[in-house]
């Protein structure tokens, strides 16, 4: 029997072995290295910078939770107490209970809006991509100019709001005069400032559902209602999900609308958990105090958060 020797040229590579089933292992090549180093960097730099401004401010806030800490004075470690402290707190919750009436109006206020506007504008007309673009401008406005318009729009005396009430016989309310309400009053000025993104959100959803589902279903004489029950809602499962996880995230993260409209008042009504927080932390200088209630902020809306994800998110698995 002969066997053959295989011979390597110097300076050349011996060929790699074979691999099961008889594929040859081939070594990256040396521009696939540097692509790959390339993509390390463009993932290294975001990386750094959220654990620059996110984690580490993050871990030094809850390290302060744990103490005395007020800036000017002396810093002590006082354990669990600035969270004993909390269910000796009235108004953190009176803050509490504010937060939560917003978000129980804000939230399915903002879906219906931002849906409803999206139905209109899910149209392959030259006029949809204007009020497209206009919807979207109270987004990218701030939030001081957008409070000011509302402010003067709000005015119980000459308020535009108040004076189209009155049209139709209606003595319109004190708006953000009146503690009953001035939450309402911040809903509405804050679903109006941030629909527009929603509405994005969903006419991407929209556009992303096959016309022949509609046109099966009308062929089969299905309604308008039943083409949106059976049809439209299901394939936006995602999206609602989605759109409505970032409206409760969001509502419970107010303080702009509260702090420009109405400080906090008529009556601490409109005071949120936020502005309450800010309070703390730079008004009575407890920064201690106010990292713990951000910790217990951080559980409640991680705890909401889990519960729209077994409500909405069932059929996203």
């Amino acid at each position: 029997m002969t066997t053959t020797t295989a011979v390597v040229r110097p300076g050349a590579r011996a060929a790699d072995p074979p691999r099961a089933g008889g594929r040859t292992r081939r070594r990256p090549s040396r521009q696939w290295r540097i692509q790959e180093r390339w993509a390390w960097l463009f993932v290294a730099l975001p990386m750094l910078l959220f654990a620059i401004f996110v984690l580490i401010p993050a871990g030094m806030a809850l390290v302060l939770s744990f103490s005395n800490y007020s800036i000017i004075g002396d810093t002590g470690w006082v354990g669990i107490d600035n969270y004993t402290k909390l269910f000796l707190d009235p108004y953190f919750f009176i803050a509490l209970r504010n937060t939560a009436w917003y978000t129980l109006m804000f939230v399915p206020l903002g879906l219906i809006v931002a849906i409803s506007t999206a139905l209109l504008l899910n149209r392959n007309v030259r006029v949809a991509g204007l009020f497209r673009t206009l919807f979207y401008i109270p987004v990218v406005s701030s939030t001081v100019a957008t409070a000011t318009i509302w402010y003067w729009l709000l005015n119980p005396q000459f308020g535009m709001l108040n004076v189209a009430l009155g049209w139709f016989g209606i003595d319109g309310p004190a708006w953000l005069y009146d503690s009953a309400w001035a939450m309402p009053a911040i809903v509405l000025m804050s679903v109006w400032a941030g629909f527009g993104t929603n509405m994005m959100i969903y006419l991407g959803g929209l556009q992303g559902i096959p016309p022949q589902l509609y046109e099966s279903a009308r062929t089969d004489g299905a309604s308008g209602w039943q083409q949106f029950r059976f049809i439209t809602m299901p394939s936006l499962s995602r999206t609602t999900f989605l759109v409505s996880t970032l409206l409760v995230i969001g509502a419970f993260q107010v303080f702009d609308q509260a702090y420009v409209l109405t400080k906090g008042g008529p009556g601490n009504s409109t005071i949120t958990l936020v502005y309450y927080i800010y309070t703390q932390g730079f008004g009575n200088l407890e920064m201690g105090y106010a990292s713990a209630i951000s910790f217990v902020l951080f559980a409640i809306i991680a705890v909401f958060a889990l519960i729209n994800v077994r409500i909405t998110g069932r059929d996203n698995t």
